[in-house]
């Protein structure tokens, strides 16, 4: 394909914004797109767009490679921002013991859950582990994802974090994808250290934490702060350790229970406070207020199909947004609770199940998503500057059709860093 390229006759070009800001409370109901539109690419950039009448005055002189985007809606690419897509090996045996009645504690007790996943892990080498990742990768992008956070935590051992970690950083030099990795040694204490939390969590600092810092293996931490997991104050302790190392904390909190990770969290200045399912309304209140001062704000990663998965009461999105909360989506692709990275159907699920707009679940699982992994300023929003990952969708209607025919595959192309995929 030719360096430059123009994008024509768009039906619709959606999430046009001039400048690009995190989006909190009725700010993401704001969706800007262009009628009949134009989308310059260059060197994998978008270089300019307005409407068709514009064409003549903005691009002079066409370049040769034009592509017909007549009927179609032309998005910026989703930005999955919490994954755990390296694993090895599926577990459908565990879903069918849910469908036998067993909770989620309940099988992790028995060494299901993260502790299958990490025995499974710990037997496969790390090129097995790249492949099966890179098919997954691979996956997702097809179904429109141009950004994605990538966490460890199915190790729990110093060989196996790290082993996860560097097949995260060769899925970032190989792909051409925008990737950003999470160090979850944090994830579940491994059956040794069951009674021994203080060794487990000494091994993460003093062995763990030092050779990711010097391999640069790391973007972000991250804690499973729940019941029967990681206490808030164990989290401060791990993630105090991983901030000393520039590892701002990304954290998994209030999924099944309230048991102050969200007070944790927000003194942590955390990136982002993930699942948020089982939320109190002072603690709502409490997001809010944070979400409405100015510098550092705490974004709220909302992961629905984890919920619709698990069978549990979903994230009260519209409670969240009337408080003025910065809210993202993502897939939580993982083995255990939600074996899919399709972020079409967390869209759809976010306005089914949530009563999210189609306007606010597009712009969350856009440029909140990518603001959710610090990438604002390169990607999630059709603006001059940022790369140019894009999805074209097939022939549609209206923009709610994208998550109303949610069982339809109603994306025709992904363009990635201006190449389509």
């Amino acid at each position: 394909m030719s360096n430059t390229t123009i994008i024509i006759n768009i039906t619709r070009l959606v999430n046009v914004r001039g400048q690009s800001n995190l989006l909190s409370g009725a700010a993401l109901a704001d969706l800007p797109c262009i009628e009949d539109a134009f989308l310059l690419v260059e060197d994998g950039m978008i270089a300019e767009y307005g409407a068709m009448f514009e064409l003549e005055i903005k691009v002079p002189q066409l370049p040769k490679y034009i592509i017909e985007a007549q009927g179609r809606f032309v998005l910026p690419a989703w930005c999955d921002s919490h994954t755990h897509l390296v694993f090895s090996a599926s577990r459908e045996n565990e879903f069918i013991d849910k469908i036998k009645g067993m909770s989620y504690a309940e099988i992790a007790v028995k060494g299901g859950g993260i502790i299958n996943s990490a025995q499974k892990l710990n037997d496969v080498s790390e090129d097995e582990l790249f492949n099966q990742a890179w098919k997954r990768l691979q996956e997702v992008s097809k179904l429109g994802t141009g950004a994605i956070e990538i966490k460890s935590g199915y190790g729990l051992s110093v060989a196996g974090e790290l082993k996860m970690l560097r097949v995260i950083k060769k899925l970032k030099e190989k792909s051409n994808l925008l990737i950003k990795s999470t160090f979850l040694g944090a994830h579940t204490y491994p059956i040794q250290y069951r009674e021994n939390h203080q060794g487990y969590i000494d091994s993460i600092i003093n062995e763990m934490l030092p050779v990711i810092a010097g391999e640069q293996l790391a973007d972000y931490i991250d804690v499973f702060c729940e019941t029967g997991f990681f206490s808030p104050q164990e989290m401060e302790t791990i993630c105090k350790a991983g901030m000393a190392y520039s590892l701002r904390p990304k954290l998994h909190v209030n999924q099944l229970n309230s048991i102050g990770g969200i007070e944790m969290g927000l003194n942590l200045n955390a990136v982002s406070l993930d699942h948020l399912e089982s939320l109190t309304r002072e603690e709502i209140v409490q997001l809010g207020k944070q979400s409405n001062n100015n510098g550092n704000e705490t974004i709220c990663t909302l992961l629905p199909t984890a919920a619709f998965f698990l069978r549990m009461g979903f994230p009260d999105a519209r409670a969240l947004i009337n408080a003025g909360c910065a809210v993202a989506l993502a897939s939580d692709f993982n083995p255990g609770s939600s074996p899919s990275g399709n972020m079409n159907l967390v869209v759809a699920l976010s306005c089914i199940q949530m009563k999210m707009l189609p306007e606010e679940a597009i712009n969350a699982a856009t440029i909140n998503g990518a603001y959710a992994m610090e990438l604002g300023n390169e990607t999630g929003s059709i603006t001059v500057g940022k790369k140019a990952n894009l999805i074209f969708t097939k022939p549609i209607p209206s923009l709610a059709y994208l998550p109303y025919c949610f069982g339809t595959n109603l994306i025709d192309r992904v363009m990635i860093g201006g190449e389509f995929i």
